[in-house]
């Protein structure tokens, strides 16, 4: 190796720019576009790209002002511009003076064709559809977990709804291995249950970065899902077959986020905004009351207070000796209703009667009651019950009244 021949990375790069840039002047290329990315400083910067070979251009801002149309991924171009090298990162581009539509290109060709074959067979139709739950407790995310869109629905939902379990289903989400994956992880999610919602999507990305979420395979995966989708590619110029046969499309991962939590953040509104109105009334009663007892002292208080008391005392006193009084006169009454009751219950008592010296007669054979001196022969025995003990006696004589009112006397 001769160190006399060498060049510095700046001499050898000088020189490719000196031989492109002279090399060719004024170019036309015809390309797919792919990769678009305005940037914040108003440049659209992007890769022009066919089945063989890539190039990357720029078109500045004071260009852009005059295309009549807004470029797109997959958009068939033919630009006017020149070739320049990139001494800083060895890169060679084409800075773009005018830019065409020249057609469709094959990729979003290809899109549209299978848009229109799975519209035809009804997968996104509108009744199809399935409402977010208003509460989901498990969203479930099918994303690549490294990825920036996982971290933003993180971020979201933490803030937003922080009691929502989270489950990430871990896919890659560009190239040839990453749609069979995603298409496995939303079947996976609905054989098990795992969740209430389901996020699939990722960040932005040229158009064949997101080529997977238009996959046929993922797209009837979404279609068939019993848990109701959101589909978040990339950004908001985004897109992919996946939102029209999710239930819903975000523009971005970060709005998934946001519209699978809006009902948590909505109750949270809700309940604060509720508990400043309770607050601010109860805090207004409480000024209007210590508004009316300002001009009270504690002394007057007390004596507006006995004087509506006092007149009401009385007639509670009152009432108390009415009621006493009628008591005790219902009380007298009934005892000498008790009293008459006991002496006429005692006087018709058969003891009473025996007390003043009459006794029960019975038949001493029969037992029978004797009430008639006809019951009765000359030599029957008697039972006499006085008051006290029992008197055993034998009949000598009876005597009873004839019809004109004399006695007979009858003897054995």
């Amino acid at each position: 190796m001769n160190a006399g021949n060498k060049l510095s990375v700046s001499e050898l790069t000088e020189l490719i720019r000196r031989s492109l840039e002279g090399a060719f002047g004024s170019v036309i290329v015809e390309g797919e576009l792919s990769n678009c990315r305005p940037s914040s400083t108003g440049h659209l910067y992007f890769t022009l790209k066919d089945a063989g070979a890539a190039i990357s251009a720029v078109m500045f801002k004071n260009q852009l002002r005059y295309l009549n149309f807004e470029p797109r991924d997959g958009m068939l171009l033919r630009v006017r511009g020149h070739i320049s090298v990139y001494p800083q990162r060895g890169t060679y581009q084409i800075i773009c003076e005018e830019m065409e539509q020249a057609g469709t290109g094959e990729i979003l060709a290809l899109l549209e064709k299978r848009k229109r074959d799975l519209a035809a067979e009804g997968l996104f139709d509108e009744d199809r559809k399935k409402p977010l739950p208003r509460f989901p407790e498990t969203v479930a995310v099918v994303s690549s977990p490294t990825g920036a869109a996982v971290r933003d629905i993180l971020n979201i939902l933490r803030r937003r709804a922080a009691g929502i379990r989270v489950i990430i289903l871990p896919t890659p989400v560009q190239g040839d291995e990453a749609a069979p994956i995603i298409a496995r992880r939303i079947e996976q999610a609905n054989r098990w249950r795992l969740a209430d919602v389901l996020i699939v999507g990722r960040g932005g990305g040229s158009l064949e970065d997101m080529l997977p979420f238009s996959n046929e395979a993922v797209v009837r995966a979404i279609a068939a899902s019993k848990i109701p989708v959101v589909s978040a590619v990339g950004h908001e110029i985004d897109w992919a077959i996946s939102d029209y046969a999710a239930d819903l499309r975000a523009p971005t991962p970060s709005a998934a986020a946001e519209l699978v939590s809006e009902n948590h953040l909505a109750i949270r509104e809700g309940i604060r905004a509720l508990e400043e109105s309770i607050v601010e009334t109860m805090q207004s009663r409480i000024d209007r009351a210590r508004l009316l007892i300002k001009p009270f002292s504690l002394a007057d208080l007390e004596y507006r207070f006995r004087a509506i008391l006092q007149p009401r005392l009385v007639r509670f006193d009152d009432a108390k000796e009415e009621l006493l009084s009628a008591l005790s006169q219902r009380i007298g009454e009934l005892r000498r209703r008790m009293e008459l009751a006991r002496t006429a219950l005692e006087g018709g008592s058969p003891l009473a009667i025996m007390e003043r010296g009459f006794s029960v007669v019975t038949h001493g054979r029969t037992g029978a009651l004797i009430r008639d001196g006809r019951d009765v022969k000359a030599g029957d025995p008697l039972i006499i019950r006085p008051l006290s003990g029992l008197i055993a006696a034998v009949t000598e004589s009876v005597s009873t009244e004839d019809g004109q009112g004399e006695m007979k006397e009858n003897r054995s």
